[in-house]
């Protein structure tokens, strides 16, 4: 699909937003719109095969997440995100490198919860933030399962307040390798299946 490449074409080379000029994120916000018109899964929600399974970030325009780049000695590497449909959970995972041996990770483990057809409320459980050597990080299934089965971690692993971290996240396009969310502090996530 034309739009869908002209999309990928102009993300590419931003480094998932960090270097996203403004004209760059208005041309980015522009071939979203576009896109976002031609969903092939109008309820994309309701399209579990489809949302399952692991994805790796694209583009962003969240400063939360392209914020993890301003730590002092440390440069934000890729993000992934896990969605397990079937149990309602969502894994966001952060991989941070810079000097030897400060490489580290920050995760976010949820729940969440349909609303409508193409909107999910999330609910954020847990927090893991530490040094991948710590951790024994190696790839981010591998450390999801290690969560999954309830293993705590040599790293800064605190449970959150669900009520109040918490946010929703429109799928506004979805198809076999290309997701496009919009997220309740006006943010764009663009994501590609792993």
């Amino acid at each position: 699909m034309l739009r869908k490449s002209a999309l990928l074409e102009i993300i590419a080379g931003k480094n998932r937003g960090l270097l996203a000029t403004p004209s760059d994120k208005q041309a980015i916000l522009s071939a979203i719109a576009q896109l976002e018109d031609y969903n092939p899964t109008p309820r994309p929600v309701e399209a579990g095969e489809l949302l399952n399974g692991d994805w790796r970030l694209l583009y962003t325009s969240s400063r939360e997440l392209l914020n993890l780049d301003s730590f002092p000695l440390v440069k934000l590497g890729q993000i992934y995100q896990s969605i397990r449909v079937k149990e309602s959970k969502v894994y966001n995972i952060g991989e941070l490198y810079g000097l030897p041996y400060l490489e580290g990770i920050v995760s976010v483990a949820a729940r969440f919860e349909a609303t409508s057809e193409r909107r999910v409320q999330i609910k954020f459980e847990r927090s893991i933030f530490g040094l991948s050597r710590l951790i024994g990080y190696e790839s981010p299934v591998k450390f999801i399962n290690e969560i999954e089965s309830g293993k705590k971690f040599a790293a800064v692993d605190i449970g959150l307040d669900t009520r109040e971290q918490q946010g929703w996240l429109d799928i506004t396009y979805l198809d076999k390798d290309l997701r496009i969310g919009r997220g309740n502090k006006e943010s764009v996530f663009v994501l590609t299946k792993q």
